[in-house]
């Protein structure tokens, strides 16, 4: 079975998902596709693939082409940043699709213990705090 990647043409109408997958563009300030991701973290583009379809990885399509990249802040020096998997597991056990993960995670938040959006906290080392709150959404 494999999981979605992206909006499924099902579950939102063609201009609610164009509308969501613009928001969540616009959020995320940079974009790596797939090739250059597999160029910068030294790896054959299959590994990248099989980081999305594992999970490591979400990614969404953007840009004139509609290719599929992943946010640059999703990346370490070799690979996926390894706090990402399971913040990305309990949002989407919440109910979340890969495009309200991507959005929640790069929405800033006042209430955070680093200033910005929950990707940041991740990156200073909350990894607990954030997986709190990903789990209190659920409920």
């Amino acid at each position: 079975m494999e999981r979605s990647r992206g909006i499924e043409a099902d579950d939102l109408s063609e201009t609610d998902a164009d509308a969501s997958e613009r928001e969540v563009a616009a959020l995320v300030a940079e974009w790596v596709y797939l090739p250059d991701v597999a160029a910068r973290c030294g790896i054959p583009l299959g590994r990248v693939r099989r980081y999305l379809a594992d999970r490591d990885l979400l990614a969404l399509r953007v840009g004139p082409n509609r290719a599929l990249a992943v946010p640059e802040r999703f990346l370490g020096e070799s690979g996926p940043r390894p706090e990402l998997r399971g913040t990305f597991t309990v949002l989407a056990d919440g109910g979340m699709r890969d495009v309200e993960i991507l959005r929640w995670l790069f929405t800033p938040d006042p209430t955070l213990p680093v200033p910005g959006a929950p990707i940041d906290s991740l990156a200073a080392g909350h990894k607990t705090e954030i997986r709190r709150r990903a789990q209190a959404l659920a409920f």
